[in-house]
């Protein structure tokens, strides 16, 4: 689902409104355990995203700020650039093509 190493976690589940609670919950579950400041999300394994995915991040970037932490999202897909430029949020968290 999400595999740390690091202060990096690597997404390997589809990003989709299937899996979004529980790529939300385990990344909760990371950040809450983490001592690092800066963290980066690699989305190079994710194959197939949908809105839903921003909403993830957007979770994930929020438990992370709480926390005082840093959160970076790499290698996200052409689609979620897409997505995110269409919404308007290809800044906040920042998409960071790799």
């Amino acid at each position: 689902m999400i595999d740390k190493d690091g202060n990096t976690y690597r997404v390997t589940l589809p990003m989709v409104i299937a899996n979004a609670r529980a790529l939300l919950e385990a990344g909760r579950g990371l950040l809450s355990a983490e001592a690092e400041q800066d963290v980066t999300l690699d989305l190079a394994s994710v194959r197939e995203a949908d809105s839903s995915a921003l909403a993830v991040l957007f979770g994930l970037q929020r438990i992370a700020a709480a926390r005082g932490m840093t959160l970076r999202v790499s290698n996200p897909s052409a689609g979620l650039l897409s997505l995110a430029g269409l919404y308007g949020v290809a800044e906040s968290p920042p998409l960071v093509q790799s």
